[in-house]
């Protein structure tokens, strides 16, 4: 009893919380919030009209496309990949399950030049397999093709990161229910593995389709910034912005801001959704 009264539950200062709070929201309207309304603040500058001429013209719209076809591709191949790397990882043992996790998560640690790089040593017109592949007419780098192995590589592990630790969570039991049952594997993933994950998995192939819309790094290597034929919308915007062209720039640039808010007010959603499934799993 003395030692409790002794040693009374501590209490910190309120104006502690408060500084902390306001060192927080100051770095964040610094950092974030200022650059996000300069963004929207500079397409607008000149009016709508200017915006809308902005984001109309033909490399505009070729830039958009463009985007839209890499993230179509390289969102889907890693989400098939997400699944069945992380669906080995949590349901079987093997030799290098180790080696696999870590190269799974390798493309964070790289930077996204390095990656585009890689891919220009491999398949350039010097590379180890460039000559070989351009007499066979087949063109890599300063193509679609190249653009889409980039952003592949770069945007692979947020899939099969948002999985593996839910899969490990759920366990094996629930399959090795149905498959005593008699289901076999195909059924067994459509009927029970995919329902248990559907959150998690589209909450991952919300964050793979934004990095790799946004993608510039990677891209800008082994694109060419060809205009109006390999130049995604990041590319897009510092081809505009080194024009001088700043008000179309920066319109480019609002739609991609735009497309970062709606991602966070839908990843907010999915978290919400992932949180209650979650919870609900761990009561049953």
């Amino acid at each position: 009893m003395a030692a409790s009264r002794a040693n009374p539950a501590r209490r910190d200062p309120p104006w502690i919380a408060g500084g902390l709070i306001g060192i927080a929201l100051l770095y964040l309207a610094v950092v974030l919030l200022l650059p996000l309304f300069t963004v929207f603040f500079e397409a607008l500058r000149r009016g709508v009209e200017p915006f809308l001429e902005g984001i109309a013209e033909p490399d505009a719209i070729a830039a958009m496309q463009l985007t839209l076809l890499v993230a179509a591709i390289a969102v889907p191949l890693n989400a098939v990949f997400g699944i069945a790397a992380a669906w080995a990882v949590t349901k079987f043992e093997f030799w290098g399950k180790s080696a696999l996790i870590t190269l799974i998560d390798l493309p964070f640690s790289i930077s996204p030049v390095i990656s585009g790089l890689v891919y220009v040593l491999l398949y350039g017109a010097h590379g180890w397999f460039g000559p070989a592949l351009d007499a066979l007419g087949i063109k890599v780098i300063f193509t679609v093709t190249g653009i889409v192995l980039a952003t592949t590589l770069v945007t692979l592990p947020f899939v099969a990161r948002e999985l593996t630790p839910l899969m490990q969570s759920q366990g094996s039991d629930e399959e090795a229910a149905a498959a005593t049952l008699g289901a076999g594997p195909w059924r067994t993933f459509f009927l029970v593995t995919l329902p248990n994950i559907k959150w998690a998995l589209m909450y991952g192939v919300l964050l793979c389709t934004a990095r790799a819309m946004g993608e510039f790094g990677a891209v800008a290597v082994v694109s060419g910034h060809i205009r109006g034929k390999t130049a995604t919308m990041p590319l897009h915007v510092e081809i505009l912005y080194n024009e001088y062209s700043f008000v179309a720039a920066f319109a480019v640039a609002s739609l991609l801001a735009l497309f970062a808010l709606v991602t966070l007010a839908v990843k907010t959603f999915l978290e919400a959704q992932f949180a209650d499934e979650l919870a609900a799993q761990r009561t049953r």
